[in-house]
């Protein structure tokens, strides 16, 4: 019988992994341009826009395939909180034009990321339960 809690792991883990892959992606064919743009005009080190990569591509995959799990989401969150304060500072605060709140799209990311660290990966996984990192 399946587990739904290992199911619901799954589900979490493919959708976070599949979305925000699909973001670093783009980000292969187009460089990290705009991240080292958005870093320097923050003062930051711009040679930071390649860890774009590992947020991107190397923790969805991870998550994906349910290795790694658990700093696979941790790397995501941070991520998300990098590309909500380079980019989305300004509207934190805001809601869109059809009244929900301007960031839910970034904030279901970070949460979802935020929830698949604390749960893991779950039976359905590469790792399986019994890794320590998944």
């Amino acid at each position: 019988m399946i587990r739904s809690d290992d199911t619901g792991k799954l589900i979490l883990r493919l959708v976070l992994g599949v979305l925000i892959l699909l973001h670093g992606i783009s980000k292969l064919s187009t460089g990290v341009g705009f991240v080292s743009n958005m870093l320097a005009a923050h003062g930051w080190p711009t040679a930071l826009a390649y860890l774009v990569y590992v947020g991107e591509i190397v923790a969805p995959v991870l998550l994906i395939v349910g290795i790694y799990t658990r700093p696979a989401a941790w790397i995501t969150v941070i991520n998300m909180l990098v590309a909500i304060s380079l980019v989305h500072i300004k509207d934190i605060q805001s809601f869109g034009k059809s009244g929900g709140w301007a960031l839910e799209l970034q904030g279901m990311y970070l949460f979802t990321a935020l929830a698949v660290a604390f749960l893991g990966a779950g039976r359905f996984s590469v790792g399986g339960t019994s890794g320590r990192y998944n």
